[in-house]
This record gives C-alpha cells, sequence and structure tokens, in this order.
C-alpha cells in the first residue's frame, strides 16, 4: 500500500526543523551582519552587474545567422 503507515515515527529533531523554519519570519532579528548581506544583494551586486552591461554594450554581435548572409563576419 501507498503512503506512511500507521507505525511510521518521525524525527523530533526534523519536525524542529520543521516548526523553525515555518515561523522564521518571528524570529528574524535586524543584525549588522544582515544589514550588510541585504545592502550587497539589494545595491551592490544589481549595481556591478549594470556596469558590466553598459561597459559591454554592442561590444558583441549575439544574432544568430540567417538564411542568406555570408559566413565571414569582416
Amino acid at each position: 500500500m501507498a503512503g506512511p503507515s500507521k507505525s511510521l515515527v518521525l524525527d523530533p529533531a526534523l519536525q524542529k526543523y520543521y516548526e523553525l523554519n515555518a515561523n522564521r519570519y518571528k524570529y528574524f532579528r535586524w543584525t549588522p551582519r544582515h544589514a550588510w548581506t541585504s545592502i550587497i544583494y539589494a545595491v551592490a551586486i544589481p549595481a556591478a552587474l549594470t556596469l558590466v552591461a553598459y561597459k559591454t554594450e554592442g561590444m558583441f554581435e549575439l544574432r544568430g545567422k540567417r538564411k542568406g548572409d555570408t559566413i565571414v563576419e569582416w
């Protein structure tokens, strides 16, 4: 038969972990480490990706060859 049986014993450590994970927002506290991590993910990484995108704008030809195009680029 499929599904758990009546004799299934759940691991108490996993149950505690699942409860903590479901209620994580209740235990969250802003610390300097959390603040810096949030700044890195919210500001620094998008800014770096934007800078790279602007610096490489037009450097690469990403359009594929179409019917009738020559193979030679130059």
